[in-house]
């Protein structure tokens, strides 16, 4: 497969033994096109109905669509409940053959000759139908069936193949990984997938491949040194010339901010907090912070959201750090610095398309004037000069400069921009039924330096596993209806590069035909508590097979699913495609507790990290199932386990949680409730009936369904948040994010019109959907009421 070819574009769409009798192209039903005519529709949907596997559906009358809106705007949805609430999950009809068996003979012309005629014929037929019998069945036990899809959603065969999935397995898969980590470049980790998983039976594994902009560590660490003592320190608050050993070096070197201004400066330091706009209002209040050398707190909102009002304000640099009172108390990182990435997303030298051969080139070695330098809590101590007790009572007190201090230091940083070639390692389970129809599953493997520890080999042995366990049973004659598409990403730490890159590449592809992205990015930070975070069109199903698979020594969150910013590579799947994303991942329960983004700092960890946490592997077993059995459940339901009305429950929600009154938006989300009801009582409980259930109806919810989210995606948002305005900062923020950050700005800055920019960005985004979910049920009627 050549780089511009998709794992997957072997899986064009084609019909399969269709008639041809019809003249032209049967295409799928596009987000663009549902307000297409009725016939076009219509004349498409009736050549699936003669394809195989479609012949035993027969299209039903018309059904009478209440179109109109309800006699009062706040329907009570008290009554729907997640047990009962049609989310467009049923069985397809299965069809039983029905043998019918005709016994003839002639009427005998005697009595006399009768018991011997029918003597002659019994014990000769009975012989033989014997015979056949012990023939078809070894025959039966002994030879697979020719491959098919299970055309239903079929809870036994789902529990088949997750049945196959071991801790065992996953634990030798992880320690391989690991013993591979020894290389440098990182091509024998991406070697070993490609033929591990070409062997296990995966189709069409390869390697793509791009060359990008990395910023990596300079010849020597970068340096702080304290004016006026003249004391130099390292990020880790280690003196500069005292002899570093092991790998302490490499984390030195490592300790740093990829793609961040470089050289020299000299200023005061100035204590940021957390960098909010209320902390920097203050501090200019009181002084001129113009290229000083800011302290900031990482965490409570995303890094770059904040570098950005700190270069804004006119600051020179910034040192980062982690304060220890936000973290658990059995954590103790006081001595260790880490690396942050100030990249947004993608290769920074071809900014929004991918890096492959012509591609025009920018220089975009820095993504921001600051130099910025994370350092470690002990170095903090230091250049603060605090002798204080900071845990009193059992508190912890945080870092604070007070205003009488003056601290100036001199920043040097040094790094080497370069490309290199970063590998992504992609292939697929063609689908049966739609191949043109993607659910990707999304790990990685790790970087010129791991950071977190050995997460990524979590992350890797848990997708391996899991294929594993679903080609054993596709090697007995199964496939799912859509295509599974499994890739591990090269370089995340810096920016989630090779997942960007990919999605950049084949963009026009996904936008149509990928259906749902599953992330295992770095599936074990904890090991106290599940914690799942999913789309609100996939919340349900997500909470049901939380509750149903939670251990009992785990304390799972319930039906708490989140929609959430989260870290890694489903990044360009939620905020550049829409596409509805699941992750499930086990957190201790006082990170949880903490500030939220402090998983933006990469902490170089040691290999039996992972296994402390989890020594038997039944954790890794255990995100392995529920991720899998909500693969198959995506790939291979007939409609879309999609809820379009939880959308527009969240959408509600979230505007409830607002402080100013926007009747205008509050009456616009009320017109997409009130449709997301109308779409789920009236097109997709049908679908759950099979009595009622016909192809076209399921053709038409699938495609309405897989491009709901795309509607939330907004143009213009403050940096390092997400353009998906259906995900919250975190689990504190209620309300839209974009409007929380605009409502709070313009509370501190005159005739700022950032939150009217805002306000338009949510209202045309609910808009969008209403009318994408109205245009549905607008075809649905016009096809139905023309085929009476």
């Amino acid at each position: 497969m050549s780089r511009h070819e998709i794992p997957g574009k072997k899986m064009a769409y084609q019909k399969v033994n269709a008639d041809k009798r019809t003249p032209g192209n049967s295409q799928y039903l596009d987000n663009d096109d549902l307000q297409a005519t009725a016939l076009d529709l219509e004349w498409d949907m009736e050549k699936e109905l003669e394809e195989p596997g479609f012949d035993q559906f027969q299209p039903h009358g018309a059904e009478n669509q209440n179109l109109g809106h309800p006699g009062t705007a706040d329907l009570n949805l008290e009554s729907i409940q997640p047990a009962t609430s049609p989310k467009g999950r049923f069985q397809r009809l299965q069809e039983e053959s029905d043998y019918v068996t005709h016994y003839t003979r002639s009427v005998p012309k005697s009595n006399r000759c009768n018991f011997c005629r029918l003597l002659k014929i019994f014990l000769p037929a009975t012989i033989l139908f014997i015979f056949g019998i012990l023939i078809g069945y070894y025959a039966h036990k002994n030879c697979p069936s020719n491959a098919t899809s299970s055309g239903t959603g079929d809870p036994q065969l789902y529990q088949e193949i997750l049945k196959a999935i071991q801790a065992e397995d996953i634990k030798k898969s992880y320690r391989k990984l690991v013993q591979l980590y020894k290389s440098e470049d990182g091509m024998e980790i991406s070697k070993h997938l490609k033929t591990q998983w070409t062997s296990l039976g995966l189709e069409d594994v390869k390697f793509v491949n791009y060359s990008v902009l990395l910023d990596l560590p300079g010849p020597s660490p970068s340096t702080v040194i304290l004016r006026s003592s003249g004391q130099c320190f390292h990020p880790n608050g280690q003196t500069c010339g005292k002899e570093v050993r092991g790998n302490s070096s490499q984390d030195l070197l490592y300790s740093y901010a990829a793609y961040s201004a470089k050289g020299t400066l000299e200023g005061e330091v100035i204590d940021v907090n957390y960098g909010s706009v209320y902390d920097l209002k203050a501090i200019k209040r009181m002084r001129e912070v113009t290229n000083e050398i800011a302290l900031l707190k990482l965490g409570k909102l995303p890094l770059l959201y904040k570098l950005s009002l700190l270069e804004k304000a006119g600051f020179g640099g910034v040192l980062l750090y982690v304060d220890p009172c936000d973290l658990p108390k059995t954590t103790n990182l006081t001595y260790d610095a880490f690396m942050v990435s100030l990249n947004p997303g993608g290769d920074p030298s071809t900014p929004g398309y991918p890096s492959v051969d012509g591609s025009i080139r920018q220089n975009r070695s820095n993504l921001t004037s600051l130099l910025v330098q994370p350092i470690s809590a002990s170095l903090v101590a230091k250049l603060i000069s605090t002798q204080e007790d900071r845990i009193k009572n059992g508190v912890c007190r945080p870092f604070r400069i007070t205003n009488n201090e003056k601290r100036i230091v001199n920043i040097q940083i040094q790094t080497v921009s370069k490309f290199k070639t970063i590998s992504n390692v992609c292939g697929h389970l063609k689908g049966s039924a739609s191949p043109d129809r993607y659910i990707v599953v999304g790990s990685h493997h790790r970087s010129a330096y791991s950071y977190n520890g050995q997460e990524w080999a979590s992350s890797t042995a848990i997708i391996t596993t899991f294929i594993q366990a679903l080609m054993l049973r596709v090697k007995r004659g199964w496939r799912p209806d859509r295509t599974i598409v499994f890739c591990s990403w090269g370089e995340t730490a810096f920016g989630n590069i090779g997942s960007y890159e990919w999605g950049e590449d084949f963009k026009k592809v996904l936008q149509k035909n990928a259906v749902a992205y599953v992330s295992l990015h770095s599936p074990i930070r904890g090991n106290s508590s599940i914690y799942p975070v999913a789309s609100p069109s996939l919340q349900q199903l997500v909470a049901e097979k939380n509750n149903f698979n939670c251990p009992r020594r785990a304390q799972c969150s319930g039906n708490n699913v989140s929609s959430v910013q989260i870290q890694g590579d489903a990044d360009y799947f939620i905020n550049h495609l829409g596409v509805p994303t699941v992750q499930f991942v086990y957190e201790d329960i006082n990170t949880l507790e903490g500030p939220s983004f402090l998983s933006e700092a990469l902490f170089p960890k040691r290999a039996t990290k992972i296994e402390d946490m989890d020594p038997l592997f039944n954790l890794h077993e255990t995100i392995a199932k529920l991720s899998g059995e909500v693969i198959l459940q995506i790939a291979n339901e007939p409609v879309l386990p999609f809820n379009a009305l939880d959308i527009a429950l969240e959408v509600q929600n979230s505007l409830k949680a607002y402080l100013p009154s926007i009747p205008q938006v509050l009456a616009v989300a009320s017109r997409l409730r009130e449709s997301a009801e109308l779409f789920q009582s009236d097109e997709m409980r049908p679908a759950n009936d099979p009595k009622e259930r016909t192809p076209i109806r399921v053709r038409m919810l699938n495609d309405v369904l897989q491009d709901m989210e795309k509607n939330f995606l907004v143009r213009q948002v403050p940096p390092g948040f997400y353009r998906n305005i259906l995900y919250h900062l975190d689990e504190k923020t209620r309300q839209f994010s974009i409007l929380m950050e605009a409502w709070e700005r313009s509370r501190l800055l005159p005739l700022n019109e950032t939150h009217q920019d805002a306000l338009s960005e949510v209202f045309n985004s609910i808009h969008t959907a209403q009318v994408h979910l109205q245009a549905g049920l607008d075809v649905f009627e016009s096809v139905f009421v023309g085929k009476n």
